[in-house]
């Protein structure tokens, strides 16, 4: 097949540090290309894949710091049209900004839904039924009635890139994007009163500065809290197959959660709140505990011991495997295009 990778342009393929997108757009072109497929990325010049890239900008957005971004998009949409004749079939990740766009490709179109769905991107989404969505857990599929959501695929991930260590050192992680929603304060809680070391990793959003500034950092003091910045892949799977538990109580809707298996594929159980599909994603009580506030977490946190390293990595390698992912789209795009066909 003839497939169009359509990547955000506000980080490269693969992301530099923190970009669960992005890294999931890399690890399926480069599989698919594996399989023998024709596959085209369109992304940012500083992005690196085995597919075709055609590169959009020289540099991701959020480091070009240009005065209108959102006009980029527009010249992605531009090349695409330009070139849509060379595809079969076009597999979206930029969401929101397709759907208006999608009237004028010929090609089919698959949209992969990575983020929550909201009043506003609900209500757009119902506008565009020829749209193929994609949901990335039962919960996103739930949250989004009347939309075209044709598929629920989890995310897989390359199982031989994530180190296994039985043996833990002891301390506890939380690593995501530095923002309110995503629970980090509330996981520096639960270190504090549990008499936990706690390591804190990710990126700080510019319009999360001054979160991080007045609410974070003054409960930072290097020792039993500390702060490493953003992780790269390497440092990222350092720090999780080394902790004793990653604390992720999230206070979002979280449609996905790359972080919770990845986290698993090291052997390393997570502790998180029950919200949106992560008791899809964990086994509680076998690969992590879901609790729902900082007091159960805590006590959770208590039985950590008890969990096995080996069955988060067994549980993480049977059902978000990269392989699995994979053939799950293949198996799409081959039934979208069959349909597509006989209408034409």
């Amino acid at each position: 097949m003839r497939i169009a990778q359509i990547a955000p342009l506000w980080i490269p393929v693969p992301p530099h540090t923190y970009g669960g997108t992005e890294l999931v757009i890399s690890w399926l072109c480069d599989e698919l290309v594996r399989r023998g497929h024709k596959v085209t990325l369109f992304a940012t010049a500083d992005s690196k894949t085995k597919a075709k890239l055609v590169p959009i900008w020289p540099k991701s957005l959020w480091k070009a710091n240009l005065k209108a971004p959102h006009a980029v998009f527009s010249l992605l949409y531009e090349k695409l049209t330009s070139l849509q004749d060379q595809f079969d079939i076009i597999h979206d990740h930029c969401e929101f900004y397709t759907a208006s766009y999608s009237k004028f490709l010929k090609p089919p179109v698959i949209t992969t839904l990575h983020h929550p769905l909201t009043e506003e991107t609900i209500n757009l989404y119902k506008k565009f039924p020829k749209i193929n969505f994609v949901a990335v857990s039962k919960n996103q599929r739930k949250s989004g009635p009347g939309i075209n959501i044709v598929k629920t695929i989890y995310h897989g991930l390359p199982l031989e890139n994530y180190q296994f260590n039985p043996k833990p050192k002891n301390y506890l992680i939380w690593l995501s994007k530095i923002t309110r929603e995503k629970g980090i304060a509330e996981a520096i809680d639960i270190a504090k009163l549990s008499g936990e070391n706690l390591i804190i990793s990710g990126n700080i959003p510019p319009e999360c500065g001054d979160y991080f500034d007045f609410r974070i950092k003054p409960l930072i003091d290097g020792k039993k809290i500390q702060f490493v910045g953003a992780s790269d892949f390497e440092k990222k799977i350092d720090l999780f197959k080394n902790a004793k538990a990653f604390i992720f109580p999230v206070k979002r809707p979280e449609p996905f959660g790359l972080v919770v298996i990845e986290a698993m594929a090291c052997g390393t159980p997570v502790i998180a709140f029950k919200e949106g599909s992560l008791p899809e994603l964990i086994e509680d009580g076998k690969t992590g505990f879901l609790v729902s506030s900082v007091e159960e977490a805590c006590q959770s946190l208590k039985k950590i011991d008890k969990i096995s390293r080996e069955y988060c990595r067994e549980y993480v390698q049977k059902n978000f495997n990269l392989k699995r992912m994979v053939n799950r789209y293949e198996k799409l795009y081959k039934k979208i295009l069959a349909k597509h066909e006989k209408k034409t």
